[in-house]
């Protein structure tokens, strides 16, 4: 009685084991028509309004309604992909799909599910020592870039944009060799904008901040910079606290500009003094304070997000200057 009941629970075991790999195959058959150059693309409705067109595998399972806990371990893989190498998320679906079918296979002759993933394992080693052996290095940078651009190239087949992918697989290699820690092997894509359309994309070897100068009659085109990023704004420091003032004459209210302007002055002079020639502001300026960099010839940005400044910093190795007084 109690062999019988074994037989029935491994026999329970292996049914499920059985039914994860069918669903998992199943959901494999549906992207397998999306992949490569030739594959087609697959319509969800998300909504009445909302219809969204794609072969890409990661997006397919991202929008789809999948149901399932083994499934969703396979969404989960896809995004992986997705976050880790940034292509492939279809084909590493498929491929999970493929070795699943041949393990059922081995299931149904009786081998165990350890002895499988072993095998999986080993084969996945004997993979990485062939890799190894065929490999070739390029000691050339030219060689390098070639064949990094056919890489690229490979990789846009299935994409919209294969029409231009020469183009745009030589502007993406020339960004990546351009920000790459090759001592560390680590490429930050964060410093990577993305912007504007297909037929007017260009690689600029700098960082475009979207503002204009805070005067239209500051020059545009300035050369030999020096440059200060200032995190406080360009205007008179106001109280913590309330207050009130009383201004009972006309020579209070001109008292009270002389020490405004006096202000101004010794902030416009601690800036020029330090050579510098362009500002940028995280803040505002006061009117006030506009018209002297001006007077003064100074060009000025204001209102620059805390994420342009980063990426400031790390382009052009400048320090923030938190107060006027530490301006250098």
């Amino acid at each position: 009685m109690e062999e019988n009941n074994s037989i029935a629970k491994i026999s329970q075991g292996l049914n499920v084991i059985k039914k994860n790999i069918q669903d998992i195959i199943n959901l494999s058959n549906i992207l397998k028509t999306s992949l490569g150059p030739l594959g087609m693309d697959k319509v969800i409705r998300e909504s009445r309004k909302n219809i969204l067109i794609t072969n890409d595998g990661a997006t397919i399972l991202d929008r789809a309604k999948i149901k399932g806990e083994i499934r969703k371990m396979i969404v989960e893989l896809s995004m992986a992909q997705d976050n880790e190498i940034g292509d492939g998320t279809t084909g590493v679906v498929v491929l999970t799909g493929g070795l699943l079918e041949q393990a059922q296979k081995l299931l149904e002759n009786g081998i165990h599910p350890v002895r499988i993933c072993e095998g999986f394992e080993h084969a996945s080693d004997m993979c990485l020592s062939y890799l190894e052996k065929i490999s070739q290095i390029f000691d050339q940078k030219l060689e390098i870039f070639q064949n990094l651009v056919k890489a690229a190239m490979t990789a846009m087949n299935s994409k919209i944009i294969n029409r231009s992918k020469k183009k745009l697989a030589e502007i993406c290699v020339k960004a990546i060799l351009a920000i790459a820690d090759l001592r560390r092997r680590d490429v930050n894509l964060e410093l990577i904008k993305i912007g504007g359309n297909l037929e007017k994309t260009t690689l600029i070897n700098g960082i475009i901040i979207d503002k204009e100068f805070s005067n239209p009659q500051m020059p545009k085109e300035i050369r030999d910079v020096r440059l200060s990023i200032l995190t406080c704004p360009l205007e008179p420091a106001k109280p913590k606290s309330k207050h009130k003032i009383e201004i009972e004459s006309v020579e209070n209210y001109e008292d009270l500009e002389k020490v405004e302007q006096n202000y101004f002055r010794e902030m416009i002079n601690q800036i020029k003094a330090s050579g510098t020639n362009l500002v940028l502001c995280q803040w505002g300026f006061d009117d006030d304070g506009n018209h002297l960099l001006l007077r003064n010839k100074l060009s000025a940005v204001r209102w620059v997000s805390g994420a342009e400044i980063e990426l400031l910093l790390v382009s052009t190795g400048a320090q923030i200057v938190p107060r006027f007084n530490e301006i250098i």
